[in-house]
């Protein structure tokens, strides 16, 4: 069994996926690769021979049967580039993960219909609504959403793929022993419940270091045919991945946002580049040249009464406080207060930041 192998290999944690598939690509065989000698090792052309040094050093205190038991202990499934289940996508890369360890299932996962979501990890409110917006509208249909497991826009990617029924990918930048960050546990259990697949390129015990984060992103772009980005900053790990998307030749797009938000400045240079911009589903579609089937359920709009009705209508482009609501509707105090809680309770209109109403 070779798989130990790859296994062992990607249990030292100084070697990295080039280093790793350049001895594979070399000696054919990953076995040989990881017992090749010194001098085998010193025949390869630009292979850093400090590297493999360190590299020889360091195999010895290696066991193969053991780390591979150890991964199968904690319940961790695996994938390397031998593997027929290996991501075709992913194989295309400059860099592949030299493997993939996972909890859930990537067999319920349509990898053929991978779109990659990244943003600001401290996202507007109305940023993650209209991404949520954009989500549902994919609600039906075997498109897979691939995020990174952070807060802001990664989380809201996959919760909003979990509320339409959509398969979702998390790209962690550790281990699978870790949960990061930590209020993220409900989430990579859910995920894991049925509901797609945690993954990472990080033996179990790897720590989520800094310099994980950006290694990980080429991984969200390179399972993904596109990637939408959902604010970012001029400095922000969303630009990086957006960088990996174009060298990996997928699609890139982008959702525009508030001018006056310092998050946008990244989307607007993306978008002066060339970035698609998306302000709908059909627009992803349309991007990556997808036809897919939808099963939706379409709603009707419940009976409203003529004081319900003028809210509803108050409310058709833009979020509204009370006193706007008030003013725009002209109704009594108590007649505003009570279609408010009437249309919440039918599900019409959500109350937003405290004291501002917003259609649903």
């Amino acid at each position: 069994m070779k798989n130990k192998y790859w296994i062992a290999f990607s249990s030292i944690e100084q070697l990295d996926s080039r280093f790793i598939q350049r001895l594979y690509n070399y000696f054919g065989d990953i076995e040989a690769a990881f017992k090749a000698s010194l001098k085998d090792l010193s025949q390869i052309e630009g292979l850093n021979i400090k590297k493999a040094e360190k590299f020889v050093s360091l195999r010895g205190q290696i066991d193969p049967e053991k780390v591979l038991s150890e991964v199968v202990e904690k319940g961790i499934s695996y994938v390397t580039p031998e593997d027929e289940k290996y991501p075709e996508l992913l194989k295309n890369i400059s860099d592949p993960p030299a493997v993939i360890y996972y909890r859930g299932s990537l067999d319920d996962c349509n990898l053929k219909r991978t779109l990659a979501v990244v943003g600001s990890r401290k996202a507007s409110y109305n940023a993650k609504e209209e991404l949520s917006k954009i989500i549902s509208q994919f609600a039906g249909t075997d498109i897979c959403i691939v995020s990174g497991l952070a807060s802001g826009i990664d989380s809201q990617a996959h919760i909003s793929a979990l509320d339409n029924g959509l398969k979702t990918i998390g790209v962690i930048a550790s281990g699978l022993n870790f949960f990061y960050p930590s209020n993220n546990k409900y989430l990579y259990e859910k995920i894991e419940d049925g509901n797609g697949a945690v993954i990472s390129e990080y033996f179990p015990t790897f720590e989520p270091l800094k310099f994980r984060f950006p290694q990980r992103n080429r991984i969200v772009s390179g399972l993904s045919y596109g990637t939408l980005v959902v604010e970012a900053s001029l400095k922000s790990g969303a630009l990086i991945t957006a960088n990996s998307t174009l060298e990996q030749g997928r699609e890139l797009m982008c959702m525009p946002g508030l001018i006056s938000n310092p998050n946008t400045e990244g989307i607007y240079k993306l978008l002066k580049n060339g970035a698609t911009l998306v302000t709908s589903a059909d627009d992803i579609l349309e991007a990556l040249n997808w036809a897919v089937e939808k099963n939706e359920v379409q709603k009707e709009l419940p009976l409203l009464q003529d004081d319900e009705m003028k809210v509803f209508n108050a409310l058709e482009i833009e979020e509204k406080s009370f006193d706007e609501l008030l003013s725009l509707t002209k109704l009594k105090v108590e007649n505003l207060l009570t279609c408010l809680t009437t249309m919440e309770l039918k599900g019409i209109i959500k109350q937003v930041d405290s004291d501002r109403y917003k259609k649903v």
